[in-house]
């Protein structure tokens, strides 16, 4: 399995012989444009920086609800939370997706806003790797993000959502959340399967591809 980090939320992974995008943005987000042809797409929540599923090449099946969704042998399980601290009431909901490959279990948490109550744990269970924001303003901040890590104790963290010099707009910086940690790493993608997993909670900062 490969993971590769496009900008802002949006990861590309493969794996079991299919592709998966996360979270599609468009051209105002500020990074180019994902121009990966892939067989699935996760949309988290309808904003333009997360959801530009007509701008991608080729006609990929498009998850954005909350329930059990397959394709092919691929299981995407999304779970409904929400985008603030207010229930909704300032942004709306968000769904969190799971999904396997390669015997590794995955969690995209979208523009999550809030921490985890038992209900939203239970329904996302075990993860291996999970994708994160970091940068505040919109999801959880640093401190947060800290916290939801703790929640869901996976083996590799992924952040996401923070401030880069392609962003248009402003969010915190990565390392406001990476402080938090002593293992902490940076590469260009992470590939490998559940045995390449590490032994003690890790942090993966992947360069933007």
């Amino acid at each position: 399995m490969i993971i590769r980090w496009l900008g802002h939320a949006c990861f590309y992974c493969q794996g079991d012989g299919i592709s998966l995008l996360t979270d599609p943005f468009d051209e105002e987000v500020g990074y180019p444009l994902p121009d990966k042809e892939v067989d699935v797409v996760t949309v988290s929540h309808d904003h333009y920086d997360h959801n530009a599923v007509s701008l991608l090449p080729g006609k990929p099946e498009v998850v954005k609800e909350a329930g059990t969704h397959r394709f092919r042998s691929l299981e995407i399980k999304g779970v409904s939370v929400f985008h603030d601290e207010v229930q909704g009431a300032k942004r709306g909901k968000n769904i969190i997706f799971t999904w396997v490959m390669e015997g590794v279990r995955l969690c995209h948490l979208g523009d999550l806003g809030h921490l985890l109550d038992e209900a939203a744990l239970n329904s996302i269970g075990t993860v291996d790797i999970l994708m994160v924001p970091v940068g505040g303003v919109y999801t959880i901040d640093a401190r947060e993000a800290q916290e939801v890590v703790a929640q869901l104790r996976p083996r590799l963290v992924i952040p996401m959502h923070f401030k880069t010099p392609h962003l248009s707009f402003d969010l915190g910086q990565v390392e406001d959340f990476t402080k938090y940690y002593e293992r902490v790493r940076q590469g260009e993608s992470w590939e490998g399967t559940a045995a390449d997993l590490p032994d003690e909670q890790e942090v993966l900062v992947l360069d933007y591809q």
